[in-house]
Parts: structure tokens; sequence; C-alpha cells
């Protein structure tokens, strides 16, 4: 007998069953060649992903209605036809030259090949048989045969980051949920992959691709740990670092349920509830506090993992809180995965400060206020030119921002990534010396030189000479000193030859009023000290979702000489 699942969010279950009703109405958007060539012909992705992922966000909607529901819709087996008709799962940017097509699999494919698994195995008393036999010959011809005699081993096998993690656990999910016949021989494979997306995070659990990246990689790991346990009783998560590893989204919270953009992330994305819930009970682990209630859209690949955990495994905010019709229990209508019965965990207070040491972020919180800055190394996953770089967070905003993640097209994954503002140097707090900006490569990296914290202050000392090629340059330190409502930038430069071009950058989604002797973003006061000189500009930039953005920077400018050079933020 399953355990009983507890009260679904009710702002889920409306939104899908709005989401339902319309994919039963609109026509279904077709995936055409003219799409899957525009990548190939233009570097454009978004043209052939818009639809792809629209479909998804369809079968999400009807297999998550179908669930609540519990009886058949044709709507839905009319989607996981034409889901199987399609020419292929994976992404055009994905898709190999030097392979037929059908023979790879990327993280879409996997993802893909998951949802139909689960809709055969969750819902198959509900679909008409020759769809659900179709669903599982597919996964079987597209994702698990083509993994199980992959030889060589697909590239991502030995990946340190979210690809092995997602194409992985998706797949093994896939295989479980059918009991496939590949399952002995694909389970060893699979977890040798898993053990190498564990080893690409430090002892300190950071996710170096950023946050949106821990929800993605991280997720499906945790997923598909669940599913084989409850398969087989061995817990993979029952492991120190998966503990160090589950507890990074608290350690760099801002407040206001936003972080820092560090990496290709966005600052205020959400976290999937269900898999937050989920590591607060089994593993004890501190969580950033649930700010509102989980959206159906707050994926927008519409991914059926995190959609139908979110479902199952969020704890009630409220012991009021509506019930959700579930599917009824039949040999022919599996029912969800076991969810926990216990209480929600209340959120613990987050620290005043906390440190990855690993990937060298700092992050500081005071009441109204925080601060975060990075190190590390300039060929990090999904990398920016950021060395060095902070951000300020003030009365519920980041002030002094990260710009995030921009929209991926072709360019940004090959020799054009650096040209592109939100992966430059030049549009990330951090100055250019001699008319140098950092450079790219694992090389290039920040040092601690002194770290100390307590009381509510944080001082943290980054050599960031080995960033730059500037030849009169001899060293180059980083100081963030924090106190609540108060953070002082201390740059110090040794160089040769006499006075040195120096321009300090600050970035910000908020519109400076400058004047000649300070600088002001809304709540936060910079008095620009002399001889510094001060400009700002504006750039629009397109976001993660291909929606353009207005975006500044206040460039101060001087011919220094050698020695320290501050500058002191202050938050009203």
């Amino acid at each position: 007998m399953p355990a009983r699942r507890p009260p679904a969010p009710a702002s889920l279950v409306r939104q899908v069953r709005e989401e339902a009703a319309r994919a039963r109405t609109e026509p279904l958007p077709a995936l055409t060649f003219a799409l899957w060539r525009r990548y190939a012909d233009t570097g454009d992705r978004r043209a052939y992903e818009r639809v792809y992922f629209e479909r998804r966000r369809r079968l999400a909607a009807l297999m998550l209605a179908a669930h609540l529901d519990g009886r058949p819709d044709p709507a839905l087996d009319d989607l996981l036809w034409a889901v199987c008709d399609e020419y292929t799962w994976v992404l055009p940017a994905h898709e190999p030259r030097d392979r037929p097509v059908g023979t790879y699999v990327d993280l879409f494919a996997a993802e893909t090949g998951h949802t139909l698994a689960e809709a055969v195995a969750l819902l198959g008393g509900w679909l008409d048989p020759r769809v659900r036999d179709r669903a599982r010959a597919e996964v079987e011809r597209r994702v698990l045969r083509p993994l199980r005699t992959a030889t060589p081993a697909l590239w991502w096998e030995s990946a340190r980051h979210n690809w092995a993690a997602v194409c992985a656990g998706a797949a093994g999910m896939a295989a479980l949920a059918l009991d496939s016949e590949h399952l002995p021989a694909l389970l060893p494979r699979l977890e040798r992959a898993l053990r190498s997306f564990l080893a690409g995070a430090g002892q300190d659990g950071a996710c170096l691709e950023g946050p949106d990246y821990w929800s993605y990689g991280f997720g499906y790991f945790v997923y598909f740990a669940e599913a084989l346990r409850e398969r087989t009783g061995r817990d993979m998560l029952d492991d120190p670092h998966v503990r160090e590893m589950a507890a990074y989204p608290a350690r760099i919270d801002l407040g206001d349920g936003t972080r820092p953009a560090f990496a290709d992330s966005s600052g205020t994305g959400a976290y999937p509830a269900g898999l937050l819930d989920r590591l607060a009970q089994r593993l004890g682990v501190p969580v950033p506090p649930r700010r509102r209630e989980p959206s159906f859209h707050d994926d927008h690949c519409y991914r059926w993992a995190h959609l139908s955990r979110t479902l199952w495994w969020t704890a009630p905010t409220a012991p009021t809180a509506p019930t959700a019709p579930t599917a009824p229990t039949s040999p022919t209508s599996p029912t969800s995965p076991t969810s926990l019965t216990e209480p929600p965990v209340p959120p613990a207070p987050l620290a005043s400060h906390d440190r990855l040491p690993d990937a060298a972020i700092v992050v500081a919180r005071a009441e109204g206020t925080a601060f975060a800055a990075k190190g590390g190394h300039n060929d990090e996953p999904h990398n920016h030119l950021d060395l060095g770089h902070f951000v300020l967070h003030a009365h519920g905003r980041t002030v002094l921002d990260d710009l995030g993640a921009p929209e991926y097209t072709r360019d940004y994954f090959g020799p054009g990534r650096y040209a592109v503002p939100q992966a430059s140097a030049e549009w990330h707090s951090v100055p250019l010396i001699d008319g140098a900006a950092q450079l790219p490569g694992r090389d290039r990296r920040a040092e601690t030189v002194r770290y100390a914290a307590g009381r509510g202050t944080v001082e943290w000392t980054l050599d960031l000479t080995a960033a730059y090629d500037a030849p009169r340059l001899v060293r180059f330190t980083r100081a963030f000193a924090w106190r609540p409502a108060r953070l002082e930038l201390t740059d110090t430069f040794d160089v040769t030859g006499g006075e040195c071009p120096v321009t300090e950058s600050f970035v910000s989604r908020v519109r400076p009023e400058v004047r000649r002797d300070s600088v002001r973003w809304g709540p936060v006061l910079l008095r620009v000290p002399p001889p510094w000189r001060v400009t700002a500009e504006d750039l629009e930039v397109r976001g993660h979702d291909g929606v353009p953005e207005t975006v500044h920077r206040v460039r101060l400018s001087a011919a220094v000489p050698s020695g320290p050079h501050a500058f002191v933020f202050t938050v009203d």
C-alpha cells in the first residue's frame, strides 16, 4: 500500500488544469524542417526550441491532469503519438554530425524518454494500448538501446557537470519505470556517469555552473537516486558529499528569494519546491525559505521530472491546504512514487555568512542587505570572466548585480563566447588595468590571501594578478570588508613605470544617478574619491529567455599610482 500523498500545491493543480484545457483545444505546433535547419544556417536555437518546449509543456500538463483525474484523455493519446512521430528528440544544437539520427542521447532525448516511460508506467491503464506500446518502443529505440550499445561511451558519461547527471538520471529513471531488459547492463554504466557528476563538485558542494544548473543537474541526480532507492533499497543520498551539495542553495541565498546569478544562471529563479522539501526531509539540510507557491511555469522547459516531483513531494504550507484529487490505485494505474508524509521541516534561519572555499564564493547577510563575491578560475563550467566580481543586495533587490545567463546561441558556445556581454569581463564589476581585461583559462586564477569573519563582519582578500596580461602590472589584490549595510572595496595595484590607467566597472539593472562626486543606485550610495572620474552607459542585452532588457554600467577611470584605492558602498 503506497504512502498517502500530502495535499498538492493548490496553485500548481489549478495551473495544470488550465494548461491541460488549453492543450486540448489549441492546435499542436509542428516541428518543421524549416525550424530544424535554422540552427545550422544561422546559429539561432530559439526558433526550434520554442516549439519543442511548447509541445513538452502540453505533454506535462496532460499527463499531470490525467494523473490527478484518474481517467483516459484522448488528447494525451494524440500528443504522445505526436512525440513518438518527432524526427528526433535531440535538439539541433546538440545533434552530432558524426552519428546517425536516433543513435545519440542528449539532455532532452533522455528527458523525453523519461517522460514517456513514466507515462507508460503511471498512466498505462488509461492509454490506448497502441499508444502505450509505441511509447515504450520509442523509449527503448531512441534512448535505452543507444546507451546500452554506445561504443565508445558517449562523451557526457565522464562529464563532471549537469550533462552527466541529467542524461544518466533521466535514462536510468526511464529504464526503471519500464523495467527494461537493458536495465541490468545499463545501471552500472549510468551510476559511473553519476559518480563523475558528483566528482565535479568540490567538498564544499558548490555548483560552479550556478544555482539554476544546481536545480537541473543535482535535481536529476536526486530524482534518480530516489527512484533507485524505491526499487532496490540502496540510498545514494546517504553520503556526506551529497549532503554538502544539497545545502548549496541555502549557503548562497541572499534573502528575499534571490541569489547571486554567478555563471549561467538567474538571480531570481525558483528552485523546484518538491526537490527542496525532499532534501530537507531526507537529509535534514537547510534550504531557502519558500517565498511563494510553486508554479507550473517555474521551469521554462516544462520538464516532467521537476513538475511531477513538485506535485508529489512538496510539503503543504498550511494544514488547511486543499487536497487535490489523486488517481485511483489499481493494477493498471500505478500510483506516484512514494511520498513523504512527515510534516514540513521549518526552514532554519540563514547564517550571517557562508563561505564555499573550493568554489571560492563568499556570502554575507544582514537585515535588509546582503553581499556575495567570487574567486575561482576562468575555465569553470558555463564560465564567465568574473574573478573578484561581486553583487550587493538591498531591500529586496540585487542592486549591484550579475547579468547571469544570456540567450543561448551557437556563438555563445564557441569562439564568440566572451564577446557576449553577460560573459565578458567588461560587463562584470571588475577593473580594466592598463587597458587589459581578464582573460579565459584555468591558469587565470584567484588566490585567497586572507579570510576572516565574525559578529556580522566578513573580510576577504583575493590576489587577482593571474587573471590579467597587463605588462606593467606586478600584483593586483582586491579586498572586501563587509559590515551590515556597508561594503568597502579596496583594490591595490602594484605597477611599474609610474601611474597606470585603471577603469573600475560597477554593473546594475538599476539606472544610476550620477554626480561628479557620487553615484546612487536606489538605496545604495557610492562616494567617488578623487582622482576618479565617473561615467555611465546603458546597453540592451537579451536574457536567457530571449527577452531584451536594458542594463547599466558605471565606470570610474583614473591614472593611479601603486597602492590601495578604496570605494565605499553604503545602504540607506
